[in-house]
């Protein structure tokens, strides 16, 4: 090899190893209900890899939205039974638990009240908003949110186009006290530039208190085994912000 070559050659970060954060809390486990697993063995072989990757506890999160997935906590829970058996009888060693990935919308917000919400941890509430409208009333239910005792916790903040050049809206959102979220898979850049941009600044600024898979399929955590080794990945897994671990 030529030192020209020698000194080109981009350098490789070890995999970050995943067992630190213990807990994802972010994902689409529960086979039939959204547009992640389509069925139980679908659920099971990705169970298993997150296990293989170091996991010890998911809390999925189906998706519940009035204009698509109207999944209701009763669902929810009954597909969770049905998911833990599963997974006892496959013998993986790992925990599951269940909350919700609320859409932003009116039925969201008129809901509040009736504190029905799938929680996880220490009453952190996920929820997400639409990828092409920006929202006009977001601090509102911010505080009608908290206003019920509910920690709000938004999903794949970096995602959000309207805000890759809007960045001190991010700041504002954690003034309110909102926690923000990172899909692990921004920091490859599978999402586009952009996002990934917005993942390295959201990083930088250590503004980031959840990462989660969003795990719908196989394909994701393929991305993911790749992700292991981008210096963003171990940034974040040693910036001391994440409270994965604590749920």
């Amino acid at each position: 090899m030529t030192f020209f070559g020698l000194f080109n050659k981009k350098s490789s970060l070890p995999p970050a190893n995943l067992s630190v954060l213990k807990t994802d809390m972010h994902s689409h486990f529960i086979p039939g209900i959204d547009d992640g697993a389509k069925t139980m063995e679908d659920s099971l072989e990705m169970l298993m890899e997150m296990h293989a990757l170091g996991y010890r506890k998911v809390v999925t999160t189906p998706h519940i939205m009035s204009d698509g997935y109207r999944n209701t906590p009763e669902i929810i829970l009954s597909g969770l039974e049905k998911l833990k058996k599963a997974v006892k009888e496959a013998g993986i060693d790992i925990e599951v638990e269940a909350a919700a990935e609320y859409y932003f919308d009116y039925d969201f917000e008129k809901s509040l009240p009736r504190q029905n919400k799938l929680t996880f941890g220490k009453n952190y509430l996920l929820w997400e908003l639409s990828f092409l409208n920006k929202p006009d009333n977001i601090n509102d239910v911010v505080f009608e949110m908290i206003t019920q005792g509910y920690r709000p916790v938004l999903a794949h903040v970096e995602r959000y186009p309207f805000w890759h050049q809007e960045y001190a809206r991010y700041e504002d959102l954690v003034s309110r006290g909102v926690l923000l979220q990172l899909n692990i898979n921004s920091i490859s850049g599978q999402y586009g530039p952009p996002t990934k941009k917005a993942a390295e600044w959201l990083i930088d600024n250590g503004m980031i208190s959840f990462l989660g898979t969003d795990c719908h399929h196989m394909g994701h955590l393929e991305i993911l085994k790749k992700t292991l080794k981008e210096k963003y990945m171990h940034k974040i897994l040693a910036s001391g912000k994440l409270l994965n671990s604590t749920l």
